[in-house]
């Protein structure tokens, strides 16, 4: 459902806030966020129950995060999804991006209305690392254009 492709966005982008992100290194949300650091993204953890994941300070809630944020991936269920979307239309974040069986259409529809690109049922690692390899993105994050 994005306007703009996933390449764009990833481009685009400088911070990304986990929701669900779990300090326990098994975990598919820490093993993302994990990667998505290591390509340079600025990660912001985002669960009530840690303090700090990947050496980065947690927030319980979207709302408690004091920067701006381009993308929420959001490790949740999907019922959690429609609060997670009040919240980030509320911070002003760019982007919802659901992980792999994470779906709630009519959340999306809401994000869409207020403007946010969304991409549901995808991972941004796997994302990430196959426009990597297809050439359409280089390690590490652009330099260009800073996000409007």
């Amino acid at each position: 459902m994005p306007c703009r492709t996933m390449e764009e966005i990833f481009r685009d982008t400088r911070t990304i806030a986990v929701v669900g992100l779990s300090p326990k290194q098994h975990r598919d949300s820490y093993q993302v966020a994990a990667y998505l650091q290591q390509q340079g993204y600025r990660i912001i953890p985002v669960n009530p129950a840690v303090r700090e994941v990947l050496g980065e300070r947690a927030y319980a809630s979207l709302t408690d995060v004091p920067e701006p944020i381009d993308i929420v991936d959001v490790f949740r269920r999907s019922e959690l999804v429609p609060g997670i979307v009040d919240e980030a239309v509320r911070h002003g974040v760019r982007v919802v991006w659901t992980q792999l069986g994470v779906v709630h259409q009519e959340a999306a529809a809401v994000a869409v209305s207020q403007g946010l690109d969304v991409v549901m049922d995808r991972c941004t690692k796997i994302e990430h690392a196959a426009l990597l390899r297809a050439g359409k993105l280089r390690k590490g994050v652009s330099t260009g254009n800073p996000p409007k």
